[in-house]
């Protein structure tokens, strides 16, 4: 079953405070966004624009894949499910592409892929990509680049939680889901974040005080502020500094020096 019928024309979703520059007109998406006007094109008349409602399952485990998702806006958690447990690998927002990996890998997808903050996308049918991945090499090599960052990601988060202590995983956590909404407004609870961490509820909340008290953050019911972005930073781990260079090496060099004249 389609568990996203809920498509259909509707509004692209926005988080307030976002000061991501729009590129294109309709399309928010940095793979998208980085794209040739020509290779856009070409894919624009096959995109469906879809809201994203929050605990919608995108992706189940070895399952066929009907659609890839274009994140607009929001967050998409994608974990591994066994025995009861849940073990999250990486977050993918407005920089990413839910089902892109196993599309260019060739095999059933192992990951879960769930909405955690509801928001947008733009979906494409799995065939009708492929096939304009074939005809058009702009298009793969963008994906493809994205593909290898967020297999870094996977990676560098497992082994994190088995290298890292609470305070750095916790405020590694926060930045990388930050940068991928592009907002510094989190609405995400201590029972979540315990779960996909792997860590203790009290423990989570003994952290989260005292980042609090170090002004860093400011938790509301239900919702966490980002205060302090670059102070936050300092407290996380390496693996904030290896998983977002990853994803800001997906740019080409020549779309950075355009973005810069």
């Amino acid at each position: 079953m389609d568990v996203t019928h809920e498509a259909s024309n509707l509004p692209m979703f926005s988080w307030p405070g976002s000061t991501r520059p729009s590129t294109r007109s309709f399309v928010r998406n940095s793979i998208l966004a980085r794209i040739s006007l020509q290779d856009l094109a070409a894919l624009r008349e096959f995109l469906e624009p879809i809201v994203l409602t929050e605990r919608m399952v995108l992706h189940e485990p070895k399952k066929s894949l009907d659609h890839v998702y274009f994140i607009e806006g929001g967050l998409v958690s994608l974990r591994i499910v066994a025995a009861g447990s849940i073990l999250e690998t990486a977050v993918i927002g407005y920089q990413g592409a839910v089902g892109a990996s196993s599309l260019l890998g060739g095999h059933l997808p192992t990951h879960q892929s769930v909405v955690i903050f509801p928001g947008s996308a733009h979906r494409i049918h799995v065939e009708d990509l492929r096939h304009l991945m074939n005809d058009r090499a702009g298009i793969r090599e963008h994906l493809s680049r994205y593909v290898q960052a967020l297999t870094l990601h996977c990676a560098q988060t497992g082994l994190c939680g088995v290298r890292h202590n609470r305070e750095k995983r916790l405020a590694c956590w926060i930045c990388l889901a930050s940068d991928a909404i592009d907002a510094h407004v989190l609405p995400i609870t201590h029972d979540y974040l315990s779960s996909v961490l792997g860590l203790r509820r009290a423990g989570v909340t003994e952290t989260l005080i005292r980042f609090e008290e170090q002004g860093l953050i400011h938790k509301m019911r239900g919702v966490l502020r980002v205060d302090e972005d670059r102070c936050l930073e300092q407290k996380a781990c390496s693996c904030y500094k290896l998983i977002s260079g990853a994803y800001a090496a997906c740019e080409p060099e020549t779309a950075a020096a355009e973005t810069v004249l």
